[in-house]
């Protein structure tokens, strides 16, 4: 072969190359569709998505999704260089609601996805956040977590799932008496206390809805002459989360991580576990025929108060700065067909969001399903407030047995700090800028 035809080569082959990229700068792929590119933040459950995305690109032939699973840090950094995934299913949290205040995010209330959506979830969202006049971000899917209990033990024992706090006590007692260790605690990992007996007990108490609102609107002015504070409203709760940990729990507790747990339990080694479902596919790894339930844990005598944590495990989102919006949304709309996110729930032992979904038809997570039916759901306390504010670690030390009168007291001092250096627009505005920071 020749220089000069080497030569020529050469240049055919790099104006393909650059007539395909700019292609893919102009947004189109290489057979001449929309290119979008959508974020999923969800690792456990790419292939599903994978085949979800496959099936959406085969049906037409408009728009073409390319997938991409970067982490957070890396979307992150996207929206400020100024080029953002055209459209987004991400874990719906402070480092989200950041850019739904800053109306970052697009509106998304005229379509038909947001239509389906169950009314009751839009304040769970709002908690962390709103761009007034528009609907930044849809559920999509919603995780449900609560008591973990080994249903062979509680019939070999004849005990019924309680729905007081006395009926918690005896049930735990007779556990106890029997030689099973009521609640495997695993209190080296702080995320396991504050997602599971911090949240529980609060959520178990209170409205947490309520306080948080109550919270933001003292704003600096949270202390103990506050009509709301975590010293005066989260006291009880703590006293009683105390009360379990210290009585009811096996001894090398502080010493045990999530791992630990999953095993233990698994091995019939305690009659209740306060984890997420998360945990259940862990615990069938052992024990893939182990009779499990579900419950909310009760604290207080009224089982009227009873209902259980959730989080947006998934939230869609289309940014503004995308100028593939259009596309996006067909995307959107797409995803939220009955058939796909009712089945992507399903997979994940997840609830779906939209109105007319059936429930989980998973026995394990069964005894949420008339809790969350119902509505009687809440957020987590311990991830309705900044990073700055450490609660794992204040959740995690009073476990280990710091006062929980003196640790609330340094959680108001320090709420009543941050909303301080804040701009008085709103204490939620100010968390989710000190948290981006």
């Amino acid at each position: 072969m020749s220089t000069k035809t080497r030569a020529a080569r050469r240049w055919v082959a790099a104006a393909a190359v650059g007539v395909l990229g700019a292609a893919m700068l102009a947004g189109c792929s290489a057979d001449g569709r929309e290119t979008i590119r959508f974020t999923f933040s969800k690792r456990e459950a790419l292939s599903f998505m994978n085949d979800v995305v496959a099936q959406y690109n085969a049906s037409q032939d408009r728009v073409r999704v390319e997938m991409d699973s970067s982490g957070v840090d890396v979307v992150s950094a996207s929206f400020v260089r100024g080029n953002p995934p055209d459209i987004m299913l991400a874990n719906y949290n402070y480092e989200v609601a950041r850019f739904v205040q800053r109306c970052a995010l697009s509106d998304l209330s005229g379509t038909d996805a947001a239509a389906s959506v169950r009314d009751d979830l839009q304040p769970l969202l709002d908690q962390y956040g709103s761009c007034e006049g528009r609907t930044s971000a849809l559920p999509y899917s919603v995780m449900a977590a609560s008591v973990i209990y080994n249903k062979q033990i509680f019939e070999q024992l004849g005990l019924t799932v309680p729905t007081t706090y006395d009926e918690l006590l005896q049930v735990a007692d007779s556990l106890k008496q029997n030689g099973v260790t009521p609640f495997y605690g695993t209190f080296k990992d702080d995320w396991t206390v504050a997602q599971g007996w911090y949240d529980y007990s609060v959520g178990g108490s209170l409205d947490v809805l309520d306080f948080f609102d109550g919270l933001a609107a003292e704003g600096d002015q949270v202390g103990a002459d506050s009509a709301v504070s975590f010293a005066k409203d989260f006291t009880e709760p703590m006293d009683r989360m105390m009360q379990l940990a210290q009585n009811y729990t096996n001894a090398d507790a502080e010493s045990r991580a999530y791992g630990d747990g999953n095993l233990a339990f698994a091995q019939g080694e305690a009659g209740m576990y306060l984890q997420g479902p998360w945990a259940l596919g862990e615990i069938a790894k052992t024990a893939p025929d182990l009779p499990v339930g579900t419950f909310p844990l009760p604290m207080t005598d009224d089982p009227d108060d009873l209902a259980v944590r959730v989080n947006m495990d998934l939230a869609a989102i289309i940014p503004e700065a995308s100028r593939h919006k259009d596309a996006a949304r067909d995307f959107l709309e797409y995803l939220y067909q009955p058939e796909i996110i009712e089945a992507y729930n399903e997979s994940q032992l997840g609830f779906s969001p939209t109105k007319d979904a059936p429930s989980p038809s998973d026995p394990r997570v069964a005894g949420m399903i008339p809790y969350y039916d119902e509505g009687r759901i809440y957020q987590g306390a311990s991830v309705l407030v900044p990073k700055t504010i450490p609660t794992f670690n204040y959740a995690q030390a009073m476990i280990f047995g710091a006062s929980p009168e003196s640790t609330l007291r340094t959680m108001d001092e320090d709420w009543s700090r941050l909303a301080f250096r804040q701009p008085p627009a709103s204490t939620t505005d100010a968390a989710v800028e000190e948290d981006a920071r």
